[in-house]
């Protein structure tokens, strides 16, 4: 009989890409998994990688026992979804992630709530941003992924996720107190054509979404610093060092010396959190959606 422990190192595998890949998604060392494929090999009496350059690669029969571990762990996932279901109680682990602003403004609350409500519920979170998020949530690395889109560029999402609306979360000019258009009750994207702006990292979800908004304004942004973090960016406009989007969700407590102004045209981004469908039963994810959903309410 197959083992489902070998399995699932093997369908980490063809996930990840890499022994080491496979390695950190299980959270063993590179050495245990060729010792758990070396063993799958003997058992199935075929070969099921083969060298590649300096790493390695599945061979036909290794991409076939691959597609089936898929389906096969996904019907267990399905099955201690519906064992979860049918108890009642919300207990084991739960991985969840959430970019940046969302850490700082949802987890806290959202956490502490959980391990209040369900002490045997053990909770383990880190910072992604939206895609690799959802790409954990896809290879199972993670059971929660809080993530967004904004109002003119959604995100697509795979199949077989299902998602949540957590908040709309509305978002600022961020610019230095001394800067010409402070005062003014709301500004239009166009009156910051000659400023720098502070953006997100090369590649990230929410800089493609600035700069298609700015273009799509008529301004070819002047682009002068990036940082993944609302705060950092906050510091560089109190800085006196340009102007930034600055969504509500994180953002305080603001640093002295930067006001916000609303942008004529409301600028919001969608939180939601995603989850697979093979777990939708389970009622720790439930009872995460409703603490993340309750946080969202707090925003303000």
């Amino acid at each position: 009989m197959l083992s489902l422990d070998r399995l699932r190192t093997l369908d980490a595998l063809a996930r990840h890409g890499s022994v080491s890949g496979a390695a950190e998604g299980l959270h063993i060392t590179t050495s245990a998994v060729s010792q758990q494929l070396a063993k799958l090999e003997r058992e199935v009496g075929q070969q099921l990688l083969a060298k590649h350059g300096r790493g390695v690669r599945l061979t036909d029969a290794g991409r076939l026992l691959a597609e089936h571990a898929a389906r096969i762990l996904s019907q267990v996932a399905l099955a201690q979804s519906d064992l979860e279901a049918q108890r009642g109680q919300v207990a084991g682990e739960l991985r969840l992630s959430a970019f940046p602003t969302a850490a700082r403004g949802l987890f806290p609350t959202a956490l502490a709530t959980l391990r209040a409500a369900h002490p045997g519920l053990r909770l383990r979170t880190c910072e992604l941003e939206p895609e690799p998020g959802i790409q954990g949530v896809v290879r199972g690395d993670l059971d929660l992924a809080v993530v967004l889109d904004w109002y003119n560029k959604p995100m697509a999402l795979p199949d077989g996720l299902v998602k949540a609306s957590i908040l709309d979360d509305p978002a600022d000019v961020a610019m230095p107190a001394g800067h010409p258009l402070a005062r003014r009750d709301e500004v239009d994207l166009g009156e910051f054509a000659e400023d720098e702006w502070i953006t997100w990292g090369q590649g990230e979800f929410c800089h493609e979404w600035l700069m298609f908004t700015l273009r799509s304004r008529g301004v070819e942004p002047i682009l002068g610093h990036r940082a993944a973090e609302t705060h950092t960016q906050l510091a560089l406009v109190a800085a006196g060092l340009g102007v930034c989007i600055a969504p509500l969700l994180g953002r305080h407590p603001m640093p002295a010396g930067v006001v916000t102004v609303p942008l004529k045209q409301r600028v919001r981004r969608h939180v939601y959190v995603v989850w697979r469908a093979d777990a939708d039963r389970r009622p720790s994810i439930r009872a995460a959606v409703a603490a993340l959903r309750a946080a969202g309410e707090s925003v303000g």
